[in-house]
């Protein structure tokens, strides 16, 4: 969408609203969205960036839709592949556990077998891709091979070895935007947690595969996801079992993102109300199936919701306050990015390079493949007239 043309659909909307009789508020409340929404629209500084939506305004206006999207924008897509994403796919494409039912393989111990696994979480939550594809070529297959081969009691554990190395694969294809890969990988995990007789190693699959349908905008199928797992979760959570308080606080929190992207901000708020209570309990954050969870990932979550509904002054000042030192680099990556869209809500685009420069810093690799880093610079390289010489180098690092 060019800047002449959001800001020209800002003024229209706003010219048709008071033609109307209408307020902001009123406005708002009748296409079901915020006050701070119906503001930045008008003002230029936000996208209508779903057909859906802009169909909505325009019968409400009582205009023909060709009005409103006469100019509507056509978004490119890059096709350049990910580094990381094809071996990724490959690990998922090859017959493993056939070859692992017709010939007998080496059984390692868990000892030698767990670290690798734990490195590639270590990779995941490092976003270093390239490393992660070649750490699972050998690791799944084996792992594969080893749970057919196992004595039965050897074969719990390995198989939530198993279920734990098919959630990192899922999540990192998560990230690189491949979704239809994500999902099989955590769809493997969960399989592989239930033959591991592990309720909340399931629910951790199950908080994967969230991620999974909120990259793909399947909103629905985010939310009954982390719905029936969170649900299935709440007695133990509530009894005080810790695993169970992180894995439930984490799909609570993924509830809120759900919520907020579909301009529901009073779920998403109460939504991040109820994990900030049971974070509370558990006192530090924790680390719990690769969660993350604890009052610190409470208030990135917070950010983000704050963003997506278009409350730029509350996330920055959220965002400000918040200590990071205790989490991953790619959670504190993630958000820079928030706070540079707020940063850029407000028309401030030398603080949102910045914020994003610092988030390229921490994790290069996420940064330069991030669908949403591609599209803030977009937007940003649209706001200032030249752009800075930092904005420009960094848009042809990420490919705006």
């Amino acid at each position: 969408m060019s800047e002449e043309y959001q800001r020209a659909l800002g003024r229209r909307i706003a010219q048709e609203r008071k033609r109307r009789g209408l307020s902001q508020a009123e406005l708002a409340q009748l296409i079901d969205r915020s006050v701070a929404w119906v503001s930045q629209v008008e003002r230029g500084v936000r996208k209508v960036d779903r057909m859906s939506v802009l169909e909505n305004v325009a019968t409400v206006l009582e205009l023909p839709l060709s009005e409103l999207a006469a100019e509507a924008p056509v978004v490119a897509a890059t096709t350049e592949e990910v580094p990381g994403a094809a071996g990724l796919r490959l690990v998922l494409s090859g017959a493993h556990s056939l070859r692992a039912m017709l010939h007998a393989a080496p059984v390692p111990t868990t000892t030698e077998i767990r670290p690798r696994v734990e490195r590639a979480w270590h990779l995941t939550h490092e976003s270093q891709y390239v490393e992660l594809a070649d750490l699972l070529r050998g690791l799944v297959p084996a792992l594969e091979g080893a749970v057919r081969s196992a004595p039965e009691e050897q074969r719990p554990e390995l198989f939530e070895l198993l279920a734990t190395l098919y959630q990192a694969c899922s999540a990192a294809l998560a990230k690189l935007g491949e979704p239809e890969a994500a999902w099989i990988a955590a769809d493997r995990a969960i399989v592989a947690a239930e033959r591991a007789s592990d309720p909340l190693l399931m629910a951790a699959g199950a908080f994967r595969l969230g991620f999974v349908f909120l990259g793909a905008r399947h909103f629905d199928q985010a939310e009954e996801t982390a719905r029936t797992a969170a649900e299935a979760l709440w007695f133990l959570a509530d009894q005080g079992k810790p695993e169970a308080m992180s894995l439930w606080g984490g799909l609570t929190l993924q509830r809120a993102v759900i919520t907020s992207r579909l301009n529901q901000a009073d779920a998403a708020y109460e939504h991040l109300a109820r994990a900030r209570e049971v974070a509370a309990r558990l006192g530090d954050g924790r680390n719990d199936y690769n969660t993350e969870f604890g009052p610190a990932n409470v208030a990135l979550y917070e950010v983000a919701v704050a963003v997506e509904v278009g409350d730029a002054g509350l996330a920055l000042r959220v965002g400000s306050a918040v200590d990071t030192s205790s989490l991953s680099s790619e959670r504190r990556a993630r958000l820079n990015i928030d706070l540079a869209r707020a940063h850029a809500q407000r028309r401030q685009v030398a603080e949102a390079t910045a914020t994003l420069l610092e988030a390229e810093a921490i994790t290069p690799e996420q940064i330069r493949n991030h669908r949403m880093v591609r599209q803030l610079v977009a937007d940003l390289l649209t706001m200032q007239d030249p752009p800075s010489s930092e904005l420009r180098e960094f848009a042809e690092r990420v490919g705006a």
